[in-house]
């Protein structure tokens, strides 16, 4: 199977009409339920910038709420699959101050729904990315900023 550059498509749209371009773009949409989500972000994002953010916080709690922290083993397994659907949603924006509240959000969740209580080393070291990727997304922001988001990453790391 080839892997086509971008400039091939985007040469190849430009010739298609606006019909051909609708089918096209729901054909791409019912691929997968990712291409779903990130349409749907896409589309109400243009009239609320926080929708993304919003829904994908509330979506992330109900999440959590699935999991099963019961043991350790279990509790491991859930966080695991619960930083999977992060990461995906993390795919959704390139804004970084989004990101960041993304990621400091499921680390405040991993701390409240009580993951951490099991000293596992996975779950730790898989909280412990989370907030070096914090501390990453923090730097690349403007400073006034920059106060705000340390004062966050500081609660976390405080009880860590």
């Amino acid at each position: 199977m080839i892997n086509p550059k971008i400039a091939e498509i985007k040469k190849a749209i430009g010739y298609m009409d606006e019909k051909e371009l609708k089918t096209l773009l729901l054909d791409i949409i019912g691929f997968t339920t990712d291409n779903k989500r990130y349409a749907y972000f896409k589309l109400h994002e243009q009239q609320d910038e926080n929708f993304f953010l919003v829904e994908s916080k509330e979506f992330l709690l109900q999440e959590f709420y699935k999991g099963n922290n019961s043991n350790y083993w279990t509790g491991k397994k859930s966080l695991q699959k619960l930083r999977s659907t992060l990461n995906k949603l993390l795919k959704f924006t390139k804004r970084k101050d989004q990101q960041l509240e993304l990621i400091l959000y499921f680390c405040q969740q991993t701390k409240e729904f009580g993951y951490l209580d099991h000293r596992h080393p996975v779950i730790d070291n898989l909280y412990g990315v989370q907030l070096r990727k914090v501390e990453n997304l923090i730097s690349k922001l403007h400073e006034d900023l920059q106060y705000d988001y340390q004062l966050q990453l500081g609660e976390l790391t405080a009880h860590n």
